[in-house]
């Protein structure tokens, strides 16, 4: 195998999208958006995964890691819809070097969906930090939603960062459709419980823990930091925040990963329910 194969092959690294039907709407805050059943926990817990790396494993990904190759090539590789890669890359901004939100907007987002309409993939979350030669060194988890082309390019030197021809091989494999929400958070000792919003709360604490039928406020004590863990996405992949309860509201204990940067609509959402700023 030449070293150009090995190198798409890597590049390529893709995630099986979990099945399982979703429902329960959480229809308070933004009808396209609701809660899903308890079924998604066990979706959630298997591909838990902790904490930004800059080698290693990426969460939602089975500890599949996709680097960047030169922007020539042969032939535009192939994944499925309801998939995910990890993107990881080493950028230069020279000086002054930005946050992760700020890079993004350097990182145009390209699709062309095969029936014209819409897009074909999205970052669902986005973390790094500088390196010692000065650059940024970012991951950004990218999940694949309809057939069509997508890459990410670095709009500063017009370097294909990713890139890929997203299919749908299996016909009874339903394309993202953007309307589900499953929310789980941790008791403190490692299991998650599903929050279920059926009775439209106004906030993530007036909400109920499903599996236990209490209220959030009872199961989440005061001054408590837990792993909230989010679902939103055609991979089913999570994406995990560190969260710590203030009286009757939350706030969020370390600022990455940046959560849904393509998806701003689901962000207000989140930020209502948890109360963050």
């Amino acid at each position: 195998m030449s070293k150009t194969q090995k190198s798409n092959r890597n590049r390529d690294a893709r995630l099986p999208a979990p099945g399982g039907k979703r429902g329960a709407p959480w229809a308070v805050l933004l009808g396209a958006v609701t809660l899903v059943g308890a079924a998604a926990v066990i979706l959630a817990q298997k591909n838990h995964a902790a904490g930004p790396i800059s080698q290693g494993v990426s969460p939602g990904t089975n500890g599949i890691v996709a680097t960047h190759a030169p922007a020539a090539l042969a032939e535009i590789p192939a994944m499925n819809i309801n998939q995910a890669v990890m993107v990881t890359v080493e950028l230069e901004f020279g000086p002054v070097i930005p946050s992760i939100a700020e890079a993004l907007r350097e990182v145009e987002r390209r699709s062309k969906p095969d029936d014209g309409r819409g897009r074909t993939f999205a970052i669902l979350d986005a973390y790094g930090e500088p390196t010692p030669a000065g650059k940024l060194h970012i991951s950004m988890h990218v999940s694949s939603e309809k057939p069509g082309l997508g890459s990410l390019v670095f709009r500063r030197t017009g370097e294909v960062l990713w890139q890929s021809r997203i299919v749908n091989t299996n016909t009874q494999t339903a394309p993202f459709t953007g309307k589900n929400l499953l929310i789980l958070i941790d008791n403190g000792e490692g299991k998650t419980f599903t929050v279920d919003g059926s009775a439209n709360p106004a906030s993530i604490l007036d909400a109920s823990i499903k599996e236990m039928g209490i209220p959030v406020r009872v199961f989440w004590p005061e001054a408590a930091e837990r792993e909230v863990t989010f679902i939103y996405s055609a991979c089913g992949c999570p994406v995990k925040a560190q969260v710590k309860r203030e009286g009757e509201r939350t706030i969020r204990t370390k600022e990455l990963p940046l959560m849904f940067p393509d998806d701003p609509a689901a962000v207000q959402v989140i930020s209502k329910l948890m109360q963050w700023p």
